[in-house]
Order: C-alpha cells, then sequence, then structure tokens
C-alpha cells in the first residue's frame, strides 16, 4: 500500500510558495474581502481550525477578512431536541416566533462564540456582531414571490428582507485591527428580529464595503453543470438558464442571487469555492490557479 502522508517541503519549496503569494499579498493589501463561513467547513474539526488560520493569515498581510456565517445544520439539530421539524419555501427557511429564538440562540450564541474563539485561538482578534449591533442590518419582512407564479406570495414568517446596511461598527473593528464576525441577525422598525440569509447578508454587506471579493464557501467545488461539471465562470445570461432549467435550486438560489448582485453592483470578484478543501480561503485569494467558481458581472 503506498504512503500517502505528506512530505513536509523543503526550504527551497517553502521559499517558492512565498514568492508566488506576494504579487497577491501586493494586490490586496488594505482591501476588504467579506466571506461567507458555512457549510462542513463550519462543522469538520480540522476544516474549522484551517478556516481559523486563514483567516488570520490575511488579516496578518493587511488584508481586512470580514466573516458572515450561517447555521443551519446547528438550527436543525436544535429545533429536532426541541421536536420541531424544519420547513424551507425555495431556499429560505420559515421562520415563526418559536423558531426565531431558536436563530438567535444559535447564531449569535453558540456558533458565533465558537467562531470568535477559533479565530482567537489561532493569534487574531476577532469580535462578534449581529446586525443589531451599531443598528447594522435594519430589515423588513421578506415578501417571497413564488418562482413559477409570481401572483403568488409564500408567507415565511421572521425572515428579513435587508432595508439598509450601516457598516460604521464594522469599519471601526477594522480600524483596529479587529476580524468582525457578523451573525445574520436584522431588526425591524418595531425592534423585531429577522432571519436574514447568509448569503444574501454577505453579498450586501460586500457591496456596503466595496470589497475587493466576496468568497462563498460551499459544499462544493463551485456550480455544477447537469453533468456534474464545474463550470469556472458564469455571467448573468447563464445563471438564468440554469436557474429555468432546475441546474440552480433550493439553497444556491439565495446564494447565487446574492453573488450577482454583489458583482453587479461594484464588488471586483465573486468566487464560489469549496470549503471542504483545507485552507481554501489562502488557495482562491494568494494562489494562482482557478478555484471554483466565478460570478463576471
Amino acid at each position: 500500500m503506498s504512503d500517502t502522508t505528506a512530505q513536509p517541503l523543503s526550504p527551497l519549496d517553502r521559499a517558492g510558495v512565498l514568492a508566488q503569494a506576494l504579487p497577491y499579498i501586493r494586490k490586496y493589501h488594505g482591501r476588504t474581502m467579506v466571506i461567507k463561513y458555512g457549510g462542513n467547513a463550519m462543522t469538520d474539526p480540522a476544516l474549522q481550525a484551517a478556516f481559523a488560520e486563514d483567516v488570520v493569515l490575511l488579516k496578518l498581510v493587511g488584508i481586512n477578512p470580514v466573516v458572515v456565517h450561517g447555521g443551519g445544520p446547528q438550527i436543525e439539530t436544535l429545533l429536532q431536541r426541541l421536536g420541531k421539524k424544519g420547513e424551507f419555501i425555495q431556499g429560505m427557511r420559515v421562520t415563526d416566533p418559536e423558531t426565531m429564538e431558536v436563530v438567535e440562540w444559535v447564531l449569535a450564541g453558540e456558533v458565533q462564540q465558537d467562531i470568535v474563539g477559533l479565530i482567537n485561538q489561532a493569534g487574531g482578534k476577532a469580535v462578534g456582531l449581529t446586525g443589531r449591533d451599531g443598528a447594522m442590518i435594519h430589515a423588513r419582512k421578506l415578501r417571497l414571490t413564488d418562482t413559477r407564479d409570481p401572483s403568488r406570495e409564500h408567507d415565511v414568517g421572521q425572515v428579513g428582507d435587508i432595508v439598509g446596511i450601516d457598516p460604521a461598527v464594522v469599519k471601526a473593528l477594522q480600524d483596529d485591527q479587529f476580524i468582525p464576525v457578523v451573525s445574520p441577525i436584522g431588526f425591524g422598525d418595531q425592534n423585531e428580529s429577522y432571519n436574514i440569509n447568509a448569503d444574501v447578508v454577505a453579498a450586501k454587506l460586500a457591496t456596503v464595503l466595496q470589497a475587493e471579493k466576496l468568497l462563498m464557501l460551499t459544499n462544493i467545488r463551485g456550480v455544477l453543470d447537469k453533468d456534474g461539471q464545474l463550470l469556472s465562470e458564469l455571467t448573468p445570461r447563464r445563471i438564468d438558464e440554469l436557474v429555468d432549467d432546475g441546474t440552480i435550486s433550493g439553497g444556491m438560489i439565495p446564494k447565487i442571487a446574492g453573488a450577482l448582485d454583489a458583482a453587479k453592483s461594484g464588488v471586483n470578484a465573486v468566487h464560489i469555492i469549496d470549503g471542504r478543501v483545507p485552507h481554501a480561503l489562502l488557495l482562491e485569494v494568494l494562489g494562482n490557479e482557478p478555484f471554483g467558481t466565478m460570478i463576471k458581472r
């Protein structure tokens, strides 16, 4: 049986890796990158540690990462413990008041603090936020139109549609060399809480911050066609075709919609990448090989 244990790099090889990364470090120094953190990268201990190390390294070389996280599996686990079954419509979690309490407890508590702790343990300085902090994410009830029948609307409860984002608190933390970790919870005019799709929050925040990149970690290599082949680039027209034929469906719809909106609104590059690959962030940001799917304007 062959030995698949990774061999340590020689000093010359290590120097070569650093030299290849230098142009990208120079190019992105001082720039903001918004990272949507989710999928296996959030649940596998080795991938969690690798993600935290990547985020800290980006910060140390002068790039400003902002992490927006999901927490679907953790929310589902707690709902099941409470005897409640999760329901989704067009990729959106139906959120009644009881489910909203669970969402807030999981996202702003358990999940966020785990991420903050991992980044701090890796040598960074992370601070957890929700959309309530600094009045950051103002939202209203989402009016979800049926994709096949535009005359029909779905009631998905306390699911939010973003009215506006005030990034002042995020910028203040960045100026003090902190790494913001954002839970996708917004507030309404009557101080009600809203559960907002994390992909949508990441895309809107990237737009408001004029981010250099929006990086969305997923459990697949990127966007795949009907034959399972990776699509390295997508245009708006091609996205429409893939939605119409059902290739893009379910939870991928808000992800792609948010990515496309960010690309159209001035974010220089939007990448959907495989979070199951260790150090996926570094491979994308500081590597010279195409990785995942890029959304083009």
